[in-house]
C-alpha cells in the first residue's frame, strides 16, 4: 500500500490549495548484479535519460568481503536495472580515499570529490581535488590534487569538497567546498579555472579553525555564525538562484550567483540541512532538504516549510538526495544504502 508524505503546519496556510508530492517507497530498487557488494553510498546524480549514478566507498566494506566490492561507479536505468559501472584508482588522476560526492552536469559527464581524511580513508591524506569524466568513465579534467589546498583564499584547488552543480546557462561549476574549506567557488566547467567564491552571507570565504565538523552544542537566537560549516550540498535553480546546505550550522542560504546573499531558512531543532534537490516542474517550486531524518519540502522562492516526507520503509533523508525528470526522489544514505521515493 502506498504511503503519503506528511507534512508539517509551517507555512501550510500560504501554500493553501497547491498539489503537494506524495511518494512511497520503491522496494525492488536498484538491482545489483554479479554479486557485488557495495559499502557506504556516498551520492547520487541523474543523468537527462533518467539514468541514475551512484557513488559509494569500496573501503568501507569488511575486508574479507572486499574482493566482491562493486566499482564505485554505478550506474542503472529508472527501472533499477544495471547499466555500467566504472571508477577508482587510474592513471593520469588522484581518485578520493573517501568518496563523497557524485554530479551529472547538463552535458551528461560526472563529477566526483572526495572529504579524506573526514569519513573512512586509506591514507592521512587530503582529497584536494575535483575529479571530471565523461558517463562511461573516461577521464576528462582534474582540478587540484591530493594534499595540495592552501586553504581558503586558494584558486587552484578545493579542500574536501562535498557537491558540485554545473549550471548551463554559464557552462559554470559550483562547487560545495566543503569539509576543509568553508566556501562556495566557482569554476570554469570546461577548463576548471577560478571564476569567484564566498563565504556565508556572500563574505569573503577565511580559514576558521574552530568550524565544528559536528554540530555546536547549542544554537545562539540570531542569524547565525558569519563563517559556513560543513558546505555540504549546493543546487543552482533555472532562475540562477544558488541554494547552499551549511550542515552543520543547520541552515540553508540563497545567493545569487554572483554571490549576493538573499535569504536562509534556519532549523536548529533536526539535523537541518544536509542535502538538497530541486523538483523538476518547470517553475521549480520545492527545494527538498533531507535532514538526516526525513526530507522537508520548502517553498524555494519564499524559503519557507511548507511540509515533509517520511514514508513507511523510507531509510531517511540521506547524505546526499536527487532527483530525476518525474520528481522521483533518490536517496544515498551513508551506512543504509540507495533508495528510490517513486512519485505518485
Amino acid at each position: 500500500m502506498a504511503a503519503a508524505a506528511t507534512f508539517s503546519n509551517t507555512g501550510a496556510q500560504a501554500q493553501a490549495g497547491r498539489k503537494m508530492p506524495v511518494f512511497e517507497v520503491d522496494a525492488s530498487w536498484p538491482k545489483l548484479p554479479n554479486n557485488w557488494l557495495m559499502g557506504h553510498v556516498a551520492s547520487v546524480g541523474v543523468d537527462s535519460r533518467d539514468h541514475v549514478f551512484l557513488l559509494h566507498r569500496p573501503n568501507t566494506i569488511p575486508e574479507d568481503k572486499r574482493k566482491n566490492a562493486a566499482p564505485p561507479v554505478l550506474e542503472f536505468d529508472e527501472k533499477g536495472q544495471y547499466v555500467n559501472a566504472w571508477g577508482g584508482p587510474g592513471t593520469g588522476y588522484d581518485w578520493p580515499d573517501s568518496e563523497h560526492g557524485i554530479a551529472v552536469d547538463y552535458k551528461n559527464n560526472i563529477w566526483i570529490g572526495g572529504s579524506a581524511p573526514v569519513a573512512p580513508s586509506l591514507r592521512n591524506l587530503d582529497d584536494d581535488m575535483l575529479l571530471k569524466f565523461d558517463n562511461k568513465g573516461k577521464f576528462l579534467l582534474q582540478i587540484g590534487g591530493r594534499s595540495v589546498s592552501k586553504g581558503n583564499a586558494d584558486t587552484k584547488s578545493v579542500h574536501q569538497s562535498a557537491d558540485v552543480f554545473v549550471w548551463p546557462k554559464t557552462n559554470e561549476a559550483f562547487v560545495a567546498d566543503g569539509y576543509g574549506n568553508h566556501r562556495v567557488i566557482v569554476l570554469n566547467a570546461d577548463t576548471g579555472a577560478f571564476k569567484r567564491m564566498w563565504g556565508a552571507f556572500g563574505n569573503k570565504p577565511v580559514d576558521d579553525d574552530h568550524c565544528e565538523v559536528v554540530t555546536p552544542k547549542a544554537f545562539p537566537a540570531g542569524p547565525g555564525p558569519q563563517n559556513f560549516s560543513i558546505v555540504h550540498a549546493l543546487r543552482v535553480a533555472k532562475d540562477g538562484t544558488v541554494y547552499v546546505a551549511d550542515r552543520e550550522n543547520r541552515r540553508v542560504q540563497s545567493f545569487t550567483t554572483d554571490g549576493k546573499f538573499l535569504k536562509q531558512i534556519v532549523k536548529t531543532d533536526t539535523p537541518f540541512a544536509r542535502d538538497l534537490a530541486l523538483s523538476p516542474d518547470p517553475a521549480q517550486q520545492f527545494l527538498y532538504v533531507g535532514n538526516g531524518e526525513d526530507i522537508v519540502i520548502v517553498d524555494r522562492k519564499a524559503m519557507a516549510i511548507v511540509g515533509s516526507i517520511k514514508v513507511p520503509g523510507m531509510i531517511g533523508g540521506g547524505h546526499h538526495i536527487a532527483t530525476d525528470s518525474k520528481g522521483n526522489i533518490y536517496i544515498a544514505a551513508t551506512g543504509m544504502g540507495l533508495q528510490k521515493l517513486a512519485i505518485r
